[in-house]
């Protein structure tokens, strides 16, 4: 149930036709998991918590670095050097003290991926490599935990809903194809594609709309195109094929 305090800080929201209390109180029970507090996460993590969702995991391995501030807004000057998922945790308490936020330094491996995961209620994706990736979207297939993508390149982005059993995943788009090394990017592209997936996963929380699933949103910010290409399961997917 919510409190005073908070019908008030979410009210704006809780107007919303579809939504309501009880849409925020779906919010307030909910448990998610970032995977990457970077560009992506960033963006992702800061409108998920100040939407109001109740538990949030943040896992990252690495320290913040000056090439970093273009893009990682929860991160600042004085925390270079510092862990993300401290500094994240930080900004995101500020935001909004009454999510919890889960912060975890480490690296995500395929022999802690389902402990990291477990209690969660869903993944969002928000690395920069795809091998990561991959282990993600098998973990989610597995767990049975909607996955929530997104990946950037300079002024271009991309976002995709994945559930497990019932959609293309990440495998059936991208086909085990690996792109190594480092990759330019300004900072409003991870704007953009983050708030595209924190409106994702807000929306599957709450059970109000349509989601991204079996459609890939590619966003062109030179020509200020958003383009959308239908994706079909693979039924003979590394990933997916045997599933449902």
């Amino acid at each position: 149930m919510l409190n005073q305090k908070e019908l008030e800080r979410y009210s704006r929201q809780i107007m919303i036709n579809g939504f309501g209390e009880k849409g925020q109180d779906k919010l307030k029970k909910a448990k998610v998991f970032i995977a990457g507090v970077g560009g992506l996460g960033s963006v992702t993590a800061t409108y998920l918590v100040a939407a109001g969702v109740g538990v949030i995991r943040i896992v990252d391995q690495d320290v913040v670095e000056l090439s970093n501030l273009n893009r990682q807004i929860l991160h600042h000057d004085d925390d270079i050097g510092k862990n993300k998922v401290y500094s994240a945790a930080k900004r995101l308490n500020g935001l909004n003290p009454e999510v919890k936020i889960e912060a975890i330094a480490g690296k995500i491996t395929e022999a802690n991926i389902s402990k990291l995961v477990a209690g969660c209620d869903l993944i969002v994706d928000a690395m920069d490599n795809l091998p990561i990736r991959y282990l993600l979207n098998k973990t989610a297939i597995e767990e049975k935990l909607p996955f929530f993508h997104g990946a950037v390149n300079g002024f271009e982005g991309r976002a995709m809903t994945i559930i497990p059993g019932q959609t293309a995943c990440l495998m059936c788009v991208y086909r085990g194809a690996v792109v190594e090394g480092s990759f330019p990017v300004v900072g409003v592209t991870p704007g953009v594609i983050g708030c595209i997936q924190a409106a994702e996963v807000i929306k599957h929380i709450v059970g109000t709309g349509q989601l991204l699933a079996n459609r890939l949103l590619i966003y062109d910010g030179l020509s200020m195109k958003f383009t959308q290409f239908k994706v079909k399961r693979d039924p003979n997917c590394q990933h997916c094929g045997s599933e449902g």
